[in-house]
């Protein structure tokens, strides 16, 4: 089931036109990360789909129907990049004000507070909360109602590696239960694992949309083979392979993907000199740069 889509948006303010006839789907369960500098877009077609920005020209629809409908908003939970919440309040106080405008069980709010590690500091309030924490509250607020769609800006800002780790557990289970996901993120080493797609824009444009495999086979980037040896044997080994010598008994060598069984054969075959192999193909890091200034230029 389509649950976003997307149809050729722009969005101008006068002249500038930050969108620029973007189309992207997600169906139910899906994980997409938006990717794209600070001025890329991303921003800006977030609010057309919750329906906060006016759509340009092109077509969002939400289940099916437009994008702003009443329908549209209930079916998203929305966590924004800055959130902001009463300070005088105390996180369940904050939280169950959420649930009673989402009609949702006080309970329900208070599984949410235990599920994003908040139930220790349930009753004290926000204002002495540290950033991670109150990213924390947010994210339970747009967990509210078990959104059909969920729209997560720079989800992590401000959360230790631990609590980074529970959140892409969180947003797993989001997935696994038929919600949508569409977040955006600069921490691009943290993606690469946790979501199904990624679409990378810039300038407005929707440069690419694809599984990070076939991003890799399209962009053609080598792939890195790191060959550990005995230190005796690292110069001859590295002349073998052509490589070069780096760290003493490290050889660093670059091949295409289609090059990469080859390699690992010939590597093989030198026997028990070879004592370890990493192979490491290009980073989502990589090919968003590429990507970015591929596109661009063309």
């Amino acid at each position: 089931m389509t649950t976003l889509n997307i149809e050729n948006v722009s969005k101008k303010y006068g002249t500038l036109e930050t969108v620029k006839g973007v189309s992207l789907s997600l169906q139910a369960g899906e994980r997409v990360a938006l990717l794209g500098h600070n001025g890329a877009g991303k921003t800006t077609l977030m609010r057309m789909i919750l329906g906060l920005t006016p759509i340009t020209s092109g077509r969002i629809e939400v289940l099916g129907t437009e994008a702003g409908s009443r329908r549209a908003r209930s079916a998203i939970g929305f966590l924004p990049e800055s959130v902001a919440f009463h300070g005088a309040l105390s996180g369940r106080e904050q939280l169950q004000h959420f649930a009673r405008l989402k009609s949702v069980s006080m309970k329900r709010a208070d599984d949410l507070l235990d599920r994003v590690g908040l139930s220790d500091a349930a009753d004290r309030k926000i204002r002495t909360y540290s950033k991670g924490m109150r990213q924390r509250i947010g994210l339970a607020q747009a967990l509210l109602g078990q959104p059909k769609l969920a729209l997560l800006d720079e989800p992590t800002s401000g959360l230790d590696p631990i609590s980074r780790h529970e959140f892409y557990d969180i947003v797993a289970d989001l997935a696994n239960s038929g919600s949508a996901v569409l977040l955006s993120s600069h921490a691009l080493t943290e993606l690469e694992a946790r979501t199904d797609r990624i679409a990378i824009m810039s300038k407005g444009n929707l440069l690419a949309d694809s599984s990070l495999s076939e991003l890799r086979h399209s962009a053609q980037l080598p792939i890195q083979v790191h060959v550990t040896t005995s230190e005796a044997d690292a110069d001859r080994i590295a002349a073998e392979l052509g490589g070069a010598r780096v760290n003493g008994r490290s050889i660093t060598l670059t091949c295409q993907q289609n090059d990469k069984i080859a390699m690992l054969g010939q590597i093989a075959s030198l026997g028990a000199v070879i004592k370890d192999v990493d192979v490491m193909p290009a980073s989502l890091e990589d090919l968003y740069r590429h990507y970015s200034i591929s596109k661009e230029g063309a």
